[in-house]
């Protein structure tokens, strides 16, 4: 806009001097310029005053919006860093808590393997680990039908040629009377499945360890299968899941041995079920049992009812008997009643006087 009016002013000038150049009166040219420069002064004075109050108001408006702009940028800013700063803080008091848990966790790892290697350091000794199998079995038992139920049960129990079963089931018929032994083959079977060994070393206590279950099935079967007092068959109780698995994946000989001496080898999972399924064989024998009482008690008393029923009959027949006697006698006392009625009304003394 200020760049318009100082072209107006110069194109102006420069009419104005074409035109006294035109008069070419030096007096009046000279008036002429006077005038034009005292216009030109107080133009350019009263151009300099509205330019510089522009500029002023233009430069106040622009530092208000400067200001109000750069104060909204400074609250915008204030909140994201107080927000963001909420939300780091918030991640820190994760990374503490979870630092916390990891703590805690990696404590009871190191507590956990003190135990494991005490555990090892026990399960070293065969003693140790026959106490441990008796135990397990003990609990599994515990667990399936609860403590000291002597009916289903037996810890420790002598059979007449001498020897002492870990337990006994008293089973159902076709099964039986089942012996249970607990066995740990542990030694060869570690040193078998150790890769840090060479594998001649593990080949020899893989043999060995074959040696070892066939030596277990061969003694349960010899020991704990009696003719005419035991089932024909005895459970050998591995208190390692891993143990039975090695047996079922890689030993299929070892399975065929058990099967051939009627030993069933079990894990404490696959124990667990034969004796969960058991016990609702026994809970179904004991509901079949009491309701073939309830059915023969439901018999005698049928029974029962149709000689009460045949008493209410006969008992109903008398009472209609009775009542139809009751009714005649009833009808006859009408008649009777009728009749003294009719002898009362009768009036003596006119029949004295008739006379």
């Amino acid at each position: 806009m200020e760049y318009l009016i100082i072209g107006l002013l110069i194109i102006t000038i420069i009419l104005e001097i074409i035109n006294i150049l035109k008069r070419r009166d030096t007096n009046d040219f000279t008036e002429r310029i006077g005038r034009f420069e005292t216009n030109i002064t107080k133009e350019i004075g009263d151009f300099k005053l509205g330019f510089s109050n522009n500029l002023r108001n233009d430069f106040e408006k622009m530092n208000e919006i400067i200001i109000n702009r750069l104060n909204y940028i400074n609250d915008k800013v204030n909140e994201r860093i107080e927000d963001n700063f909420q939300k780091s803080n918030k991640t820190f008091n994760n990374i503490l808590e979870r630092l916390t848990k990891i703590d805690e966790a990696q404590k009871k790892i190191d507590s956990l393997s003190t135990e494991i290697v005490s555990l090892q350091s026990v399960l070293t000794d065969k003693k140790t680990r026959g106490i441990f199998g008796e135990v397990n079995l003990n609990y599994i038992l515990t667990s399936v039908f609860g403590e000291k139920q002597t009916g289903i049960y037996e810890i420790q129990h002598k059979l007449s040629n001498g020897f002492i079963a870990d337990a006994i089931l008293y089973a159902p018929s076709p099964l039986g009377t089942i012996c249970i032994d607990s066995k740990f083959p542990l030694e060869n079977y570690e040193k078998m499945t150790d890769k840090s060994l060479s594998n001649e070393v593990r080949e020899l206590a893989s043999k060995q360890f074959k040696m070892d279950v066939k030596r277990h099935i061969e003694a349960i079967s010899s020991k704990y299968i009696v003719p005419g007092e035991t089932a024909n068959e005895a459970i050998m109780f591995l208190p390692a899941e891993a143990i039975f698995a090695e047996i079922n994946a890689y030993h299929s000989d070892l399975i065929k041995e058990a099967y051939n001496k009627k030993v069933w080898i079990t894990s404490p999972t696959t124990l667990m079920s034969t004796l969960t399924t058991l016990c609702m064989i026994l809970k179904n024998i004991e509901r079949d049992k009491y309701a073939a009482v309830i059915h023969e008690e439901l018999s005698k008393l049928s029974y029962e009812f149709a000689r009460y029923k045949e008493r209410w009959d006969k008992l109903n027949r008398s009472i209609e008997t009775v009542s139809k006697d009751i009714k005649d006698i009833n009808i006859t006392t009408e008649k009777i009643t009728k009749r003294f009625n009719v002898i009362n009304s009768v009036d003596v003394k006119e029949i004295n006087t008739k006379d």
